[in-house]
């Protein structure tokens, strides 16, 4: 939090100099002259879901009320209140039929899941959702280090140390701001065609549960610094250092950091094999997948059988081979 604080007219609460509404009863902040301050929007049919903490504004469409994150029926009607407007969205590609397709068709991958799995998997809920994001952008200065075993001939040692500056500007650096989903999730299932996003109104929200925003602008900077640290390694590691090189490391100073609230579409799928349920990601305009799936403890029993008898073979080898030797 900021050193820029005031309390909220109504209840007396601190509100940051960032806070877009009073965290404590959802008074909506005094403008503050030079800051640039989020457009709001009035969220009815705003539930709280009890299992997962999730909030949401629910599809007018939907039948029975069910949390698409967690799959819970505890959800708790919410008084109409403010939440951020977004300023941009991007529309599902992605049919229904065609995110079953293709969460089937990833769960019949990978050696360690039941050879059953992609047919035997029941869907209890699929949800496309509208899941918030910020949208970073920045430019960054960075002094750069590295170790180096490309040495100059005739020089002792194994390693050299190796330094250099960069400029860069990166636009696009994605934040998730789901009160739902992990980091990891949201990561995992982007990246999105930013360049397809268009506004808001052309989309009608009211056939989708929209998400509202959970991280606010304040506490996703951080997650962008770390991101752009990132990014600005990978670039310095490929343009300035030698091939051969370790503990590349990036001081990082941003300028000019910038974002925008967005709304990017995501399936959201809860699927049952046998007694337990687990859920699957499908990026709503790419396709992508991301989910959980079980292990085949027959399969995981067979490879450790295996390993333990090739183990005790070995060992029985090299006590035969002991014994010869030994006469």
């Amino acid at each position: 939090m900021s050193d820029h604080l005031e309390k909220c007219a109504v209840c007396g609460a601190l509100i940051d100099e960032e806070d877009l509404f009073c965290a404590n009863c959802g008074t909506e902040a005094p403008h503050r002259e030079g800051q640039t301050v989020d457009k709001s929007t009035t969220s009815t049919l705003s539930f709280d879901c009890q299992g997962c903490g999730a909030s949401m504004s629910y599809s007018a469409q939907e039948g029975t009320l069910r949390c698409p994150f967690c799959g819970s029926e505890k959800l708790i009607k919410k008084v109409d209140h403010k939440t951020i407007a977004p300023e941009a969205a991007i529309a599902f590609a992605i049919k229904r039929d065609q995110a079953e397709r293709l969460m089937r068709s990833e769960l019949k991958k990978g050696f360690w899941r039941p050879g059953d799995l992609s047919d035997a998997a029941i869907i209890e809920k699929m949800t496309p959702v509208y899941v918030p994001f910020w949208v970073f952008q920045a430019q960054v200065f960075s002094n750069w280090t590295a170790d180096t075993s490309e040495l100059p001939f005739g020089a002792a040692g194994e390693w050299r140390p190796v330094s250099g500056q960069h400029r860069a500007e990166y636009q696009g650096l994605l934040v998730g701001a789901s009160g739902a989903l992990t980091p990891h999730e949201t990561d995992a299932v982007g990246p999105f065609h930013l360049s397809e996003a268009v506004q808001p109104q052309t989309i009608d929200f009211d056939s989708f549960t929209v998400e509202d925003f959970n991280v606010s602008r304040k506490y996703a900077r951080p997650y962008a610094r770390s991101g752009l640290e990132a990014l600005e390694r990978q670039a310095c590691d490929a343009k300035f250092v030698p091939p051969r090189s370790r503990n590349v490391k990036v001081n990082l100073r941003v300028q000019d950091m910038s974002s925008e609230p967005m709304l990017l579409p995501i399936w959201i799928m809860a699927y049952r094999y046998k007694d337990k349920v687990f859920r699957f990601l499908i990026n709503g305009q790419t396709g992508k997948t991301f989910g959980q799936a079980p292990v085949s403890y027959a399969k995981l029993g067979v490879a450790v059988a295996v390993a333990v008898g090739v183990g005790l073979a070995v060992v029985a080898a090299m006590a035969l081979c002991a014994g010869i030797a030994g006469r």
